[in-house]
């Protein structure tokens, strides 16, 4: 037994001997499969898995698990050195080992060791990050030696000279005998910059913000919100995917709140800040169940009803005044009327119309407050009294047997119709005529007494001519 224990420590040295020579210390977790027996075969090769499959095979199969299935009888302390620790099947190992080397930076080249973020438009260096690194090293893109405008440092580094949108990707670094050395997934993009805030206040307890990216930023980003009212500051809770954060319950009564937003992302962060006025930012949502009817009996009423806004709870604490609008399809002017309830009657609608009829609301309260949008707009016709035509021809008509008739012969009174008729369309014309006559009289008379009138003034001015000159000859 010592000599047993002796003869496996000498094989387990040499073993170690070749581990450090080949520099494929590597430690596999293929021990399961094949039996603590074979980990050191499992050791060795574990840089390619289907090869090591192959060779260990699964618990009781392969060419080795043959091999131990027919020496059961032998004690486990002496078949391993006899058969692992020989020369020959140390080569052997050594060689399948040296072997497989490329297969592993194969496998490797696939397996990513980091992610690297970088600005657009700015150079963007990229290190093997390994202090045995042979020189000289290469690049790959996405397995391809096609790189963009870049230069390689003398440590091996791959320097991105003014990166665009077409130098992400996956970059490789391997030495000059082709070992893979690392994987670096880049992106690039830009630091956050300030948001655009807008916020809508749809009742007194509800608060909801949303923000506009000015600068895209082309990577993913992280949103922390905070809202203060002066004296402390309260979470807004963010919905990343939305772009905005709700604030529940705020101090509505205070002037001014403060709501504070800050954007993270791999390249820096930016904090942008707004002022809110509680108050003037109130606007309830339109109400809603808007609904037009007719009254019978009343052709020119209309009863319009609506229900409280769904967001709006508090209508008995906060009241609400309603703004309606009504106008007779086609007109470009609307009727305007007010009510606190959530019904009116009008009664100055268009007889036989059909009428467009909207509804919109603010806090009676509040008079800095929104109105709401209007609702969608409704159409409704007053009620009308349908009478029902009586029919021409008498009951006992429909019982009286057909009998062939003779066409009608035209009749004095068929005549005298006729006539009528023509004789009303002349006496149009003469009245007409007659009008015609008597306006260009009118005028004739006016034009003749102007004409009288104005040789009179001539004739008066002549007469004061001549008595000017009279009085100015010397007696």
């Amino acid at each position: 037994m010592p000599d047993q224990e002796n003869t496996s420590r000498e094989g387990e040295n040499e073993t170690s001997k070749v581990l450090r020579g080949v520099g494929r210390d590597k430690r596999c977790e293929w021990k399961k499969l094949c039996g603590s027996e074979f980990s050191i075969i499992c050791s060795l090769v574990a840089m390619d898995k289907r090869r090591t499959r192959n060779m260990c095979g699964k618990c009781g199969q392969g060419p080795i698990a043959e091999w131990s299935k027919e020496n059961k009888h032998v004690s486990r302390s002496q078949k391993m050195p006899g058969l692992l620790f020989s020369p020959l099947c140390l080569t052997v190992i050594w060689f399948l080992s040296w072997s497989l080397c490329p297969s592993c930076a194969q496998i490797w080249t696939d397996e990513v060791s980091g992610e690297q973020y970088g600005r657009l438009e700015s150079n963007v260096t990229l290190a093997c990050n390994n202090s045995e690194i042979r020189l000289p090293v290469s690049w790959h893109l996405s397995h391809s030696t096609v790189l963009p405008w870049h230069q390689v440092t003398p440590n091996g580094s791959l320097v991105l000279l003014h990166a665009n949108h077409s130098a992400q990707g996956t970059y490789s670094c391997y030495d000059n005998s082709g070992r893979f050395l690392r994987s670096i997934k880049l992106r690039l993009g830009h630091p956050p910059g300030r948001l655009t805030i807008s916020c809508q206040v749809p009742n007194h307890t509800h608060v909801r913000c949303s923000w506009v990216e000015t600068v895209k930023t082309f990577l993913p980003a992280e949103y922390n919100a905070s809202f203060s009212n002066g004296k402390e500051w309260s979470p807004c809770i963010v919905d990343v995917t939305q772009k905005h954060c709700d604030v529940v319950h705020p101090a509505f009564w205070q002037p001014i709140h403060t709501l504070r937003i800050t954007e993270t992302n791999a390249l820096g962060s930016k904090n942008t800040t707004a002022s809110v006025k509680l108050h003037e930012l109130l606007k309830p949502d339109p109400p809603e169940s808007v609904l037009v009817k007719e009254l019978e009996g009343y052709p020119k009423k209309l009863l319009i009803s609506w229900r409280f806004p769904s967001s709006w709870p508090q209508h008995d604490a906060f009241p609400l005044i309603f703004h309606i609008r009504y106008r007779p399809q086609g007109s470009m002017f609307w009727s305007e009327i007010y009510s606190l309830d959530n019904s009116i009657v009008i009664w100055d609608a268009l007889a036989g119309h059909l009428h467009q009829v909207q509804v919109r609301t603010r806090d009676e309260i509040n008079a800095e407050s929104q109105w709401s949008e209007w609702s969608p707009l409704l159409f409704g016709r007053p009620w009308e009294d349908y009478i029902t035509p009586e029919p021409d021809v008498e009951p006992e008509d429909i019982f009286t047997l057909p009998t062939k008739s003779k066409p009608e012969a035209s009749t004095p009174k068929s005549r005298g119709s006729k006539h009528g008729d023509e004789g009303n369309l002349g006496l149009v014309i003469l009245l007409v005529l007659f009008s015609v006559v008597i306006l260009t009289t009118i005028f004739s008379l006016i034009f003749v007494v102007w004409m009288r009138q104005r040789r009179r003034d001539h004739a008066t001015k002549q007469e004061l001519t001549s008595m000017v000159k009279m009085k100015s000859i010397p007696i």
